[in-house]
């Protein structure tokens, strides 16, 4: 959730921690605030509610000249978004400065006791409950202090924490949430939650593990773990460059990232097509596949709709058994999990908290454990058995696009990746299956040439209250992805329903005008779908169809069509997301919502 950084060098802090704060500020943008080391007993601390710009227009013409600062933007977990829930937080006297992303789960318990011996807060948040307690803990150490305070405190956590007593040092430490160590060429180091916020300085980093503290210098950075024992680190060196994580002339990060699916599906499909489908980081037998009994994909929002995708790839091509679950059900429920289990997890960030936990859940039962994410490095590739990497490049948006393309890219791979080990399907239908794979970016590419009627539907149906979305088979995996988009960025009321449950209910609430969006491109389904789209046209809905190329008597049934390039239907989610994707981003920007920061939500959630 929230963006941490922090500078220790010989430059003025401040334009570091405001650059790196705005290119992390998707992970949170209800406060934000700086505390800058000015030297000696001078502590500059400014803080402010809402977005970035309002701390920007507070420090305008009051900038710090430290060398020394940390800063942050913050995603509410406890306590309202206010200038004094704000990071940074300090203790009673002002000594000890922290900021922090995660949840202090035990947070009341110490505050009830801090509060008996004398400590006063000034917020609501568990993050102040820190800064206490380093001031309970500190008699001249502070490394060891910061240890004592980390024996104390339960939770998830990315920590930094700035003295006015060691001005030369900032210390870090991690678990659960992610921290990245920046190292500077001339006599400067940097800290943030993410890459996109060093990326203009270095590109050579550390990543923190859960565990890890660290000691940061202008000229010097060191590790230890809880106990105080020294530990190295090899440092992780950033492939992409700076301009992938900035906005290249488009309005919005989202519309970008959706053009930019057709590059981001090529770079996942390459590295794994040699004549067949290869994927040299898994080394699978068809032994290994004989000995798995079942496949849980776990993960949570979009993450989840791909493995959706991913349930009806495996099953209907290796004849697997799949479920898919939500992460933060699956290890509240007691699942069936054993040594012949295979657990996917799919998270774009790696850091995703709940998934994070019923990955870690999975391996303490035994199971082979394989994570699907874009993030080389991150928490929930370090602790996967194995792993598989999209290549969708920094993601900035709130709202995921190339993320999912990618993910359902690697998850159909996969699929007829164990249908060669397994020899569940011919040979020749897999090279068909291949040779439609390899005109996929092409198609995207095709699909998002003209964009006119999706931005005219959209003004058009842009202010309707509800919207619904309805698709069978694959069709319905994907009109619940394009009912997350719409609801997430335009924050219209929108739900994605099978089809064939219409009758079922949910023909109730289909009225006079209420826009109805319906996905028609499973041929094996295709009548059943038809006859659900007369339905609600009988009830005077207005129906936008998204159909393959070549369907042209779809809009004899229907209000409009959008048309996507035709390919096999199990390929065809890739391409029908992209249409609802757009209309979702046309859909914000005419009721006026900011597209990239929707209201109450972050990039990478790091909390359960």
């Amino acid at each position: 959730m929230c963006g941490i950084v922090g500078y220790i060098g010989g430059k003025r802090a401040i334009d570091f921690l405001l650059d790196g704060l705005t290119k992390l500020e998707y992970r949170g943008y209800d406060s934000a605030g700086v505390a800058v080391n000015c030297g000696g007993d001078n502590i500059f601390v400014e803080k402010a509610v809402g977005r970035l710009d309002s701390l920007k227009q507070k420090l305008k013409n009051n900038l710090p000249a430290g060398n020394v600062g940390i800063g942050h933007t913050r995603w509410a977990t406890h306590g309202r978004p206010s200038d004094l829930n704000a990071h940074p937080h300090s203790d009673c006297n002002g000594n000890f400065f922290v900021v922090h992303n995660g949840i202090i789960e035990n947070y009341l318990t110490l505050k009830q006791d801090l509060i008996k011996r004398g400590h006063k807060f000034i917020s609501e948040t568990d993050t102040e409950v820190v800064a206490h307690l380093i001031e309970e803990n500190y008699h001249g150490d502070f490394v060891l202090a910061v240890r004592n305070v980390l024996a104390k405190i339960e939770g998830s956590y990315s920590l930094l924490f700035m003295s006015k007593f060691h001005p030369d040092t900032l210390i870090a430490a991690k678990q659960d949430n992610p921290l990245i160590i920046g190292i500077g060429k001339d006599g400067e180091n940097f800290i943030a939650s993410d890459i996109p916020a060093i990326i203009s300085y270095t590109r050579n980093t550390y990543i923190l593990n859960d565990g890890d503290i660290a000691v940061v210098q202008k000229d010097k950075i060191q590790f230890i773990n809880r106990q105080g024992t020294p530990i190295t680190k090899k440092i992780f060196h950033v492939s992409w460059n700076a301009e992938a994580a900035e906005k290249g002339g488009y309005e919005h990060f989202m519309l970008k990232e959706i053009h930019e699916q057709p590059k981001a599906v090529r770079n996942t499909i390459s590295p794994h097509l040699n004549g067949k489908v290869t994927f040299n980081e898994l080394n699978w037998s068809a032994d290994f596949l004989n000995n798995i009994n079942k496949i849980y994909i776990v993960a949570c929002g979009t993450a989840y709709h791909a493995g959706l995708v991913g349930k009806f790839y495996i099953e209907k091509l290796v004849r697997k058994l799949v479920e898919v679950d939500l992460a933060s059900e699956f290890r509240y429920r007691a699942p069936i999990v054993d040594e012949n289990t295979l657990v996917i997890v799919v998270s774009q960030s790696g850091e995703t908290s709940d998934t994070l936990a019923a990955l870690k859940e999975s391996k303490r039962l035994g199971a082979k454990t394989l994570a699907v994410t874009n993030v080389v490095g991150s928490s929930i590739a370090r602790e996967a058995e194995f792993v598989i990497l999209t290549n969708a490049g920094p993601e900035i948006a709130v709202a995921s696009t190339k993320a999912y393309t990618t993910q359902l890219i690697l998850m159909f791979m996969l699929a007829l990746y164990m249908a060669q080990l397994s020899n569940s399907i011919p040979q020749a239908e897999i090279e068909r299956l291949i040779k439609l794979l390899k005109k996929i970016p092409a198609q995207i590419s095709e699909t998002l040439s003209d964009v006119e009627p999706i931005k005219t539907f959209a003004q058009i149906y842009g202010f309707n209250d509800d919207v619904f979305y309805i698709g069978r088979s694959l069709d319905y995996c994907v009109a619940l992805e394009g009912a997350l988009k719409l609801k997430e960025i335009s924050y219209i009321h929108a739900e994605a329903y099978a089809a064939g449950e219409l009758k079922h209910g949910t023909l109730a609430l289909i009225v006079e005008g209420v826009p109805v969006i319906a996905l028609a491109t499973q041929k094996s389904v295709y009548d059943k779908t038809l006859s659900n789209i007369k339905e609600v046209k009988a009830r005077d809905a207005v129906v936008i169809a998204i159909a393959a190329q070549g369907n042209d008597q779809l809009s004899n049934y229907t209000d409009h069509v959008i048309f996507v390039p035709d390919t096999d239907e199990l390929l065809i989610p890739l391409l029908t997301v992209v249409p609802l994707q757009l209309l979702a981003y046309y859909a914000a920007i005419t009721r006026g919502c900011d597209v990239d920061k929707p209201r109450n939500l972050a990039k990478s959630v790091t909390v359960e």
